[in-house]
């Protein structure tokens, strides 16, 4: 009996409240739109559940990938071997106490801005636009417009990839650009606690419009991306960097770096391979013709 069959044995053992499906199509698990298929795609209910599922995969040696919601990933078209988490939707609970707010890992981040405008909690509008979870944004410090979760985060709970219980202050969690302690370690962020400060609903829902409608007239929303493809290389602009070069409009099959804003790669096709191909052309132009190395922001998994 190989491993996948005694994981899948192992989860059908007793009733779950998660969602188990085999050989999920990763496509409809992105923005970007592209990727074969995962072996296990677990949608896990609860923290314990996601905790139980990864020991026992870590315990059969089963490979586990985690994903949130997507918005920030590229999967390759031989898709994702093993046990793929995505934190479930019904981790999106939210509590308030005074200017502390806990959030659920699922929990969406331009949901969680819009919720706290109205709330009258200032400190996350920057995040109004941001597509992914608060987990996957927390792990990634994610940000926009000037503001980082980094800037709010004080308290973040998990597993380890061993399985272990863990907190980590924003302190501990050592946050960069577009970086933290927890990146690369297969680690699940299962809540989040925020300091945010009491402000006036209307001035920020205000601001929450002004920057959706700055988005809406800078970026490709209408097209499938996975965001910004590039990180901001040190006394540069990626997306500048990329228009110097002459490179907006460029195409390599289905993929294309968009006519609108540079910065972003977008997906007009079926091929990851494209994808990948187009990524690799702008860094080499991108390093021939500025001397800039551009590293990308988006995270690549799965098997060609």
């Amino acid at each position: 009996m190989d491993r996948l069959q005694t994981w899948r044995q192992w989860w059908h053992s007793k009733e779950r409240r998660g969602q188990l499906t085999e050989n999920m199509p990763m496509r409809e698990c992105t923005t970007l739109r592209l990727g074969g298929a995962a072996d296990l795609f677990l949608e896990a209910a609860d923290p314990e559940e996601t905790a139980e599922g990864m020991q026992t995969a870590r315990a059969l040696g089963l490979p586990i990938t985690l994903i949130g919601a997507g918005s920030n990933l590229l999967v390759r078209d031989g898709g994702i071997r093993g046990l793929t988490v995505r934190v479930g939707k019904g981790m999106r609970e939210v509590r308030i106490s005074g200017n502390t707010l806990t959030a659920q890992a699922g929990c969406m981040l331009s949901s969680l801005s819009l919720q706290c405008a109205h709330q009258g909690l200032s400190g996350l509008e920057f995040a109004c636009g941001i597509p992914g979870t608060v987990g996957g944004g927390s792990i990634m410090n994610a940000g926009a417009y000037g503001g980082e979760m980094k800037d709010v985060i004080t308290l973040v709970r998990g597993v380890s990839a061993q399985g272990q219980a863990f907190e980590k202050t924003g302190e501990e969690m050592a946050f960069g650009y577009r970086h933290s302690a927890l990146m690369g370690m297969d680690a699940v962020i299962f809540s989040v606690d925020m300091r945010l400060q009491s402000g006036e609903p209307e001035d920020m829902l205000a601001r929450i419009r002004s920057l959706k409608e700055q988005r809406a007239l800078k970026q490709p929303l209408d097209v499938p991306s996975a965001g910004s493809t590039f990180k901001r290389p040190a006394g540069a602009f990626a997306a500048a960097l990329i228009d110097q070069c002459g490179l907006r409009g460029l195409s390599v099959g289905g993929a294309q770096v968009s006519e609108k804003h540079a910065g972003f790669l977008v997906n007009r096709g079926d091929s990851s391979r494209d994808y990948l191909a187009l990524i690799a052309q702008v860094q080499h132009i991108v390093r021939e013709r500025t001397g800039y190395e551009l590293e990308c922001e988006i995270r690549i998994v799965g098997e060609d």
